[in-house]
């Protein structure tokens, strides 16, 4: 049962690539499954297909045609995800071969791996691949491409969360470039917007007391030396 919030499981998820050897439960794969297939596509044409790849040899020669990645080798199950260009191809022409078809698999890896995460599972997008290879190995035809292969199964690591840039870096307002620079204005965040204000002012007024403060001072060094006298 998927009982993670989705912000969390967004913000907690990891790639994977050290493996316990125990094997993952075949409803948890096809949960997994049913996320990918639930993914959004170009005029929901559903131009993805999923192998589930569990053999041994298999997956060691997948690990091999992917650039000797042989750590894949220890997760017990691996979806590889392909697009059936015929569909794509058909509907859209060019655009639909060589973009459609990718954004559609890659919503799915992303539901994939989201969902592998929330079953307490590890995963893995692994992109970079012999794509002839991996063909052979699973007998793909030519008219459908392998476009990712994820690799599942229980961690045995815990990484650290990667840096990623912040938001105001990513984002433009309007047009391209035009960077915002008062991200939580602009986002009706008035917590982090007070509290950025309550820290200027106790600046100021941190600066404002100590000036006071020597003005004191000096006064009160002219009022002793005259009466003093």
């Amino acid at each position: 049962m998927v009982n993670m919030e989705v912000f969390e499981c967004i913000i907690t998820r990891r790639s994977i690539r050290n493996y316990l050897d125990i094997p993952v439960e075949w409803d948890k794969v096809g949960t997994i499954l049913e996320a990918g297939r639930l993914a959004p596509s170009s005029g929901n044409i559903q131009d993805y297909n999923f192998i589930v790849v569990q053999d041994e040899e298999k997956r060691k020669a997948i690990a091999e045609a992917s650039l000797r990645q042989h750590w894949m080798s220890k997760a017990p199950v691996y979806i590889v995800v392909c697009a059936d260009l015929k569909k794509s191809e058909r509907l859209y022409g060019v655009r639909g071969n060589r973009l459609y078809s990718i954004q559609n698999c890659a919503a799915a890896i992303e539901n994939m791996l989201l969902t592998a995460h929330s079953l307490d599972l590890g995963a893995c997008w692994v992109g970079a691949f012999d794509e002839n290879v991996v063909s052979r190995v699973l007998n793909i035809p030519d008219y459908a491409r392998p476009q990712a292969i994820i690799t599942i199964g229980y961690s045995d690591e815990n990484p650290k969360a990667p840096q990623r840039f912040p938001l105001t870096t990513v984002t433009f307002l309007e047009k391209y470039g035009n960077r915002i620079k008062d991200m939580p204005a602009v986002m009706h965040d008035y917590s982090l917007v007070m509290e950025r204000n309550l820290k200027q002012g106790k600046s100021a007024l941190g600066k404002t007391g100590s000036l006071l403060t020597e003005k004191g001072k000096e006064l009160a060094k002219k009022i002793k030396e005259k009466f003093g006298k």
